[in-house]
């Protein structure tokens, strides 16, 4: 079954149109609890919806778990949902994450509708039939591929985002541009995420949507040409399963720090990825240290010390994308130029961490 990405003009009409042709007897609507507070507002009185049943969730990557997702199913049960029924994702990554998730298994599967409301999900995280949650401690470690039957991008949603979150979604779109091409790239580089103009960014997203609809379609099971778009993944990860260690609250002191939002996490894995294609493949020299600049000054910087070397290598060895025990990474020869199931030794991958920290 196709899915249908609508960069969106009309979304209220857009949506009545998707939900009408997902035939279903009922509909639910899931959202946590700050979509639900900024973003239903916009769509809750229109009439497709009025019938549907809300459910909410906890927000933020911390809770793209077993738990929620137990609550998701346990809700669509006590509403009567039927393998008939449609699910309707209003939210960031975690939400379309962990609400792709609960529809693709609730009854062996259900439909579902994608409304992303953060640059992240519309660039990445609704896009491309990933689903999942967080589980031992790794990131979206269970999961499967199912398509949302209709993505609608309405990016007016972006005028509620706040500065971290537009960031974290501009990393995604910043790796898009460096499998891409210069010229995109070049461009992504000379935006101004200090003062962003939306007007501009919203052409800017939908650039980056064909670029990841461009490779999901070449390749939607992640075969071959789909690793593309794990530039900046493999340590990117790793950094933000150490940093969600890092948000549970000590047994001691009771005291947690925030996790890395995702995109900030693959900003400063793609440093490290970047450095290792310099180091094996010959990236210029040049435009690494322009996109690793445009990091620093954007993003700033993650502090971890040689002692965490260990545990981060150890949360490589865990990515999804290894095989037979050996770390792949999607590096690059020069913009555009993507090199896929690239291997580096311990020694390689501790000297990207120290580039990363001298950065």
């Amino acid at each position: 079954m196709d899915q249908s990405i609508i960069i969106s003009k009309n979304i209220k009409a857009e949506l009545a149109n998707a939900i009408s042709e997902c035939e279903h007897d009922k509909l639910f609507v899931l959202t946590d609890v700050t979509t639900r507070e900024k973003c239903w507002p916009i769509l809750q009185d229109h009439q497709s919806l009025k019938d549907a049943q809300p459910i909410t969730i906890e927000a933020t990557d911390t809770h793209k778990n077993l738990a929620s997702l137990s609550q998701v199913w346990q809700s669509l049960q006590a509403g009567g949902a039927t393998r008939h029924s449609c699910l309707v994702n209003i939210g960031g990554g975690m939400v379309t994450d962990l609400g792709g998730f609960a529809a693709s298994t609730f009854k062996r599967g259900i439909n579902f509708i994608n409304i992303p409301t953060t640059l992240l999900a519309m660039v990445d995280a609704s896009v491309g039939g990933k689903t999942g949650i967080n589980f031992g401690g790794l990131k979206n470690e269970i999961g499967v591929f199912n398509d949302a039957r209709f993505v609608i991008i309405d990016t007016n949603f972006l005028q509620s985002l706040d500065a971290l979150n537009l960031r974290s979604g501009y990393a995604e779109m910043l790796k898009h541009g460096l499998i891409s091409n210069e010229e995109h790239w070049g461009e992504l580089l000379r935006f101004d995420l200090s003062t962003p103009n939306l007007d501009r960014l919203k052409n800017m997203v939908a650039e980056s949507v064909q670029v990841k609809e461009h490779i999901v379609k070449g390749d939607p099971t992640e075969q071959g040409l789909r690793k593309a778009l794990n530039l900046g993944h493999t340590f990117g990860h790793a950094f933000e399963s150490f940093s969600l260690k890092g948000a549970l609250p000590s047994s001691n002191s009771g005291n947690s720090t925030p996790a890395l939002l995702h995109g900030y996490a693959v900003a400063f894995g793609l440093i490290c990825e970047l450095y290792l294609s310099a180091v094996k493949l010959g990236f210029p020299a040049d435009k690494m240290q322009q996109t690793v600049r445009f990091i620093c000054d954007y993003y700033g910087t993650y502090n971890i010390t040689c002692n965490d070397y260990p545990e981060l290598i150890s949360l490589m060895m865990h990515d999804k994308k290894n095989t037979a025990g050996i770390i792949n990474f999607t590096l690059l020869g020069d913009i555009g130029d993507i090199r896929i199931n690239q291997t580096a030794t311990e020694e390689e991958m501790k000297e990207a961490l120290d580039f990363f920290r001298e950065a």
